[in-house]
């Protein structure tokens, strides 16, 4: 796949190997109490992909509990989803981390720019969502915001993404990579295989 691929909300063991199976890179694991996707370390350390990545979604936590929580867990990366500062990346280590953003959230595309800026030297990974704060909520954006910003981080694109609108996000932002959640689900936490290919079938074409 030319693009990144994230599947986030794994909850079983079956759905992560399913996603291994789709050629999807990196696998999410959320710990976030109020998600009905959450899961503890003692199921992030189970799954074990031959290559997918494994990242750690987190909001409320301290940066030292992200720590223990990558180690606990065997976690490749760290998904920082609340208002973390450039000190709490510092902390976690900037390899590690993937620093996420909301677009509606800022007046302008001046002050999205300067909040860009002042994260690039402290995260890997950038990713970008819908709406004004948390995630997993099916919204999609506007994606013409991401003709008028400059990331210089490799960065993946969110909010409720699936194969009904995946091409005009594609060819509109132009994201270095995709995070799919609700798009490609069942139900909250249970993935579709169908709606993953159709979805992935997309981003290959």
């Amino acid at each position: 796949m030319s693009l990144l691929v994230k599947v986030c909300g794994m909850t079983s063991a079956e759905d992560a190997a399913m996603c291994e199976e789709q050629g999807v890179d990196f696998l999410g694991f959320i710990f976030h109490p109020s998600s009905p996707r959450n899961v503890d370390t003692d199921f992030a350390r189970s799954i074990k992909p031959a290559s997918a990545k494994k990242v750690g979604v987190f909001v409320k936590q301290s940066a030292a509990q992200v720590i223990e929580t990558l180690k606990n867990g065997d976690l490749d990366f760290a998904q920082l989803h609340g208002g973390q500062n450039e000190e709490f990346c510092k902390t976690v280590g900037r390899e590690r981390v993937i620093k996420v953003f909301w677009p509606q959230k800022y007046d302008s595309v001046k002050e999205l720019q300067a909040e860009i800026d002042r994260f690039a030297p402290h995260c890997t990974y950038m990713l970008f969502d819908a709406g004004k704060s948390g995630g997993g909520h099916g919204v999609s954006m506007e994606f013409d915001v991401f003709k008028d910003v400059t990331i210089p981080v490799p960065w993946l694109l969110a909010g409720g993404l699936s194969a009904d609108n995946l091409k005009e996000a594609l060819d509109t932002a132009k994201p270095y990579g995709v995070d799919l959640n609700s798009g490609v689900e069942s139900e909250p936490g249970r993935k579709d295989k169908d709606k993953l290919r159709e979805a992935l079938a997309v981003i290959t074409q």
